[in-house]
């Protein structure tokens, strides 16, 4: 099936060089030259759902990565673990701000891997809709447990418990999933006509000046 054009601009061809595929989303005008720690937060945790929807999660990132050309930002394993413990909620948080070009290429990755996975995506959120309309716990749907299983030990053993709003979230499986749930339906909204760049643009709302 064809897609439509203004979904191929928003993913154009791997080949393409890193300048390029950075200015598909648009610069933010920020009060400083870093990104925010909420921004850092939310970039994070959409990236902990992917890993939670397929096995080697990280390794697709690092993969496809490399298949845009981002090897300069994202030059390997360790140094992708450290732009993803720039979310002050990671127990190894290290204080560290992204730059925009770093919050840019790892936007980009999450867009393209959902893209990849958005038949698998879908199926799930569909789930969700079916289990709900007959009052059946989410946990009755194989793969959707699954995925929310996941969710939910990725978080618990990468998150900093002391911090007041994880420690409610670990404690409360309900908001685990729910928090699961909705990064699925951002991933999903990536894959849409203009849905990375309105993403983007949602990572920073309240703080473009």
């Amino acid at each position: 099936m064809s897609q439509p054009a203004s979904l191929e601009s928003d993913f154009p061809s791997p080949g393409n060089n890193s300048t390029s595929i950075l200015n598909t989303l648009p610069d933010i005008s920020l009060p400083t030259k870093n990104c925010s720690p909420r921004t850092q937060q939310q970039i994070d945790l959409l990236l902990l759902a992917l890993e939670a929807l397929e096995l080697g999660g990280s390794e697709q990132m690092l993969a496809m990565a490399r298949q845009l050309n981002m090897e300069e930002i994202i030059k390997h394993r360790v140094n992708l673990w450290r732009l993803r413990c720039s979310n002050p909620w990671r127990r190894s948080y290290t204080r560290d701000d992204l730059t925009l070009e770093q919050a840019k290429a790892l936007v980009i990755i999450a867009g393209y891997r959902a893209k990849d996975l958005m038949v698998n995506i879908r199926q799930l959120l569909l789930a969700e809709q079916q289990m709900r309309e007959k009052n059946l716990p989410l946990e009755n749907h194989f793969r959707l447990s699954e995925y929310l299983e996941r969710f939910r030990a990725h978080f618990r053993s990468r998150m900093n418990s002391r911090r007041a709003k994880v420690s409610a979230y670990i404690a409360s499986e309900e908001q685990l999933n729910e928090l699961a749930l909705s990064l699925l339906n951002k991933l999903l909204f990536c894959t849409g006509a203009r849905g990375m760049e309105r993403v983007w643009f949602s990572l920073f709302d309240g703080e473009v000046t």
